[in-house]
């Protein structure tokens, strides 16, 4: 049986997809190199709405063995 993993939940005061985008993206790209990071499973949500999270990536398999590329998932707006 595997270890629990533990989920960091760090609020900003962006008020914006974009800006929250853009920070994702940014930490990804300085933090990236840090194999505890899962930024695959990287989500987004409003501060009124947690429970409803939008995946900033998608893992998406390549060709060849462990092989993986991010992409941007493009947003979905609920009403």
């Amino acid at each position: 049986m595997s270890a629990s993993r533990w989920v960091i939940h760090l609020p900003t005061t962006l008020t914006s997809f974009d800006e929250a985008t853009a920070l994702a993206v940014a930490l990804r790209d300085s933090l990236g190199h840090l194999t505890v990071i899962d930024f695959g499973e990287t989500t987004l949500s409003e501060e009124d709405h947690q429970s409803r999270r939008t995946r900033v990536w998608c893992d998406t398999p390549l060709d060849g063995p462990g092989a993986a590329r991010i992409e941007m998932i493009t947003r979905v707006l609920a009403s």
